[in-house]
């Protein structure tokens, strides 16, 4: 090592200065080291349905003509999920999905539900002559027309508000 004294400087001057320069934090050398972090989930099928009613709205017995109206149903799946949605009989006396009754107390009212605008397929659970909808879902609401017609001929049925409810359930 090579030592310039400056002029003027004592020796002891220079001893501190050479201790201030070793004290001095000097550049360490980094290392480094890696891994990795794994990351998971596990995406389930999973459906919700909601219904918008069917009104048939003023119905007139006498008039010899049926009285059709519209509902529907929404199902929201996730992406890739086949579901299919039936229809029970409802909560009218006696109704089955060959007639399915409305009620004002125990005056009834016979209609039906049906998965096309032709009116031809009952909605039900699958059996017996029904059929259900379905779909495959993409994460978006589907919506699904229920057709409802109150056929003519019901003469007898007195005035009234009827009523029914009738149960969907989705299976995924």
């Amino acid at each position: 090592m090579l030592t310039i004294r400056p002029s003027g400087v004592r020796a002891s001057g220079m001893f501190l200065i050479a201790c201030a320069a070793l004290a001095a934090p000097s550049a360490a050398s980094a290392a480094t080291t890696n891994s990795t972090l794994n990351v998971d989930a596990n995406v389930t099928a999973n459906c919700t349905v909601s219904t918008s009613p069917l009104s048939f709205g003023d119905v007139n017995p006498l008039s010899g003509t049926n009285v059709d109206g519209t509902g529907g149903i929404t199902v929201t799946c996730t992406s890739g999920t086949s579901w299919t949605a039936a229809a029970g009989v409802g909560s009218g006396s006696g109704a089955s999905f060959a007639a399915r009754r409305m009620a004002d107390g125990s005056n009834l009212l016979n209609y039906n539900l049906y998965t096309t605008s032709g009116y031809n397929t009952v909605w039900g659970d699958g059996t017996s002559s029904t059929a259900t909808v379905g779909n495959t879902g993409n994460g978006a609401a589907q919506n699904v027309t229920i057709y409802g017609r109150v056929a003519s001929g019901q003469t007898s049925v007195p005035p009234g508000s009827y009523e029914d409810t009738v149960s969907v359930t989705v299976t995924y």
